[in-house]
């Protein structure tokens, strides 16, 4: 089982999420579970915009490099036109994080498995919670 952290600040923030889901359950595996919306201010940078998570649980056959190259494209066919990096910040269409992957641990540049932050924020680790007591 995977989880995947999904979020958005800009624009319709749950039909971001909810349209990020749909293509998940399309080209990534079997959506298992779903968390409620949360809502919570940006961390990390200053917005306005205020973001809605969701965390979700799949099923899939792709390798770990497959479902973090999906999961860039599904962010770019949604509409997400940069990524951040070095922790730099910004709004955001949407967001797709692997959280994690089995019992899989990779720490590599472009990929980190368990999410090294998602211990340190509530968006996360509260949806997550809420999935893994389904």
């Amino acid at each position: 089982m995977i989880y995947l952290g999904i979020g958005s600040n800009l624009g319709d923030k749950e039909g971001n999420v909810n349209k990020a889901i749909e293509l998940i359950g399309k080209r990534v595996g079997t959506v298992m579970a779903r968390s409620s919306f949360y809502y919570s201010a940006p961390q990390g940078f200053l917005s306005p915009n205020d973001f809605v998570n969701v965390v979700i649980g799949c099923k899939t056959t792709l390798s770990p490099k497959e479902l973090l190259l999906m999961t860039q494209q599904i962010e770019k066919d949604l509409g997400r036109k940069l990524k951040s990096h070095d922790g730099h910040y910004h709004d955001r269409i949407i967001d797709i994080d692997i959280l994690l992957y089995d019992d899989v641990r990779i720490d590599t540049p472009e990929l980190k498995i368990p999410h090294p932050l998602m211990q340190t924020r509530d968006f996360v680790m509260i949806p997550l919670k809420e999935v893994f007591a389904g």
